[in-house]
């Protein structure tokens, strides 16, 4: 890792090197920027990442826009059909209905990583790989991070402006909430006779959603359960879980094999201000949401993109010279007012999206009679009324202004 000198004052440090730090290094990688990136894990531990991401279309947009989308392994989403278990009532949105060609994609998070980090490489950009960023303190000029890693002493690296977008919310954090919603999230992939049709399945239980998403010729498996019941289902055969799974789903789908398994908790953590003096927090850091309809990438990316159009304003101004030319003015990107202005322009989506998905599992996580039948009225709803079957896919797709 090349040293930085500790007088030296870059435009902006990343910390984390994730799919969406490494998205805000190359949305504004031809902004004359100084731009430096750190992270925790080894380079190797990002592109292995196991899990799957639901891409919404808007996110495909923004990915096609950065260089990456075309060298992705993608499966489209065309087709998604929501339904709860034990009730009557289901919708299926259909891209058709908004001359698109998918709502969505399903991308390996490690494939999408990779490629990311290549294009980030290409750019010049550095990455500083098994570095923590243990302390930053803000003054009134720059922000001091303090860095430390595996074989080489400790150091400082000074920054105009740091953005957080790696890392969890610590629960004892002051500006954070926290709601543990008492499930747990089980993952694997599944094949399925007669191929996916690029349809997607939502099934609401009282339990959780049980997702099952387009991916390769088989699916991505989101199996959410209460933490007692992941553990009597980790215990079970691939043959007896398959034949379990299979009563969630009914005959929608005819699964025939289920891979390996793997489990994460769920809990809801935001932070009430994703922004302080020179520090601003992105996906993962600022926000941690239940995987419900697959918004929690597809918002850290409108907030990547929002982050970067209110730094790209800011980056140049002009002023008149002594003899009345124009010069070109490079503005501090971490004033108290740039930040002010990027967390007006988010606030509505941020927050309608972190209420919509909390929304979701509150009202459709659980069994209590009334509220079932709302359910199954609500799907009906949505069935049946084109215009607002409309408003939910933008919203699904685009994020509360519909953006972009």
């Amino acid at each position: 890792m090349a040293e930085t000198a500790a007088s030296h004052v870059h435009d902006l440090l990343i910390v984390g090197a994730g799919p969406v730090g490494l998205a805000l290094a190359l949305t504004l990688k031809d902004a004359g920027l100084d731009i430096v990136l750190a992270d925790t894990r080894p380079r190797e531990a990002v592109t292995r990442d196991p899990r799957d991401l639901a891409l919404a279309h808007g996110t495909g947009l923004t990915l096609q826009g950065l260089g990456v989308w075309d060298a992705l392994p993608k499966t489209a989403i065309a087709h998604i059909h929501i339904s709860h278990q034990g009730g009557l009532g289901r919708t299926l949105i259909d891209a058709s209905e908004h001359d698109l060609p998918a709502l969505g994609y399903v991308v390996p998070a490690g494939a999408l990583a990779a490629a990311l980090r290549a294009r980030v490489d290409a750019a010049g950009i550095p990455v500083f790989d098994e570095t923590e960023v243990s302390q930053l303190a803000p003054g009134a000029d720059d922000v001091i991070a303090s860095l430390s890693g595996p074989g080489r002493p400790a150091a400082t690296l000074r920054s105009r402006l740091a953005a957080c977008a790696e890392g969890g919310l610590r629960a004892d954090d002051g500006n954070v909430i926290e709601h543990d919603y008492g499930q747990h999230a089980l993952i694997a992939d599944v094949q399925v006779a007669g191929g996916h049709r690029a349809t997607a399945f939502e099934r609401f239980t009282s339990q959780g959603p049980v997702a099952l998403l387009p991916k390769g010729e088989g699916y991505a498996l989101v199996h959410v359960a209460r933490p007692e019941t992941a553990d009597e289902l980790l215990a079970l055969d691939d043959a007896a879980y398959l034949a379990r799974l299979q009563t969630h789903i009914g005959g929608r789908a005819r699964l025939t094999s289920v891979g390996p398994r793997l489990r994460y908790p769920l809990v809801l953590r935001y932070r009430r201000s994703t922004i302080a003096e020179r520090t601003v927090w992105l996906g993962n850091a600022a926000q941690t949401l239940h995987p419900v309809a697959g918004q929690g990438f597809n918002l850290a990316l409108r907030d990547v993109w929002a982050l970067a159009e209110t730094l790209l304003r800011k980056v140049d101004s002009h002023a008149l010279g002594a003899h009345g030319e124009k010069t070109c003015v490079r503005e501090d990107i971490g004033r108290a007012e740039v930040l002010a202005a990027y967390a007006r322009a988010r606030g509505l989506d941020r927050l309608g999206t972190i209420r919509f998905t909390d929304t979701l599992v509150r009202v459709f996580s659980n069994d209590f009679a009334p509220l079932r039948h709302a359910r199954g009225a609500a799907l009906v709803a949505l069935d049946l009324l084109p215009p607002l079957r409309h408003f939910v896919a933008r919203r699904m797709m685009f994020g509360a202004r519909a953006w972009p």
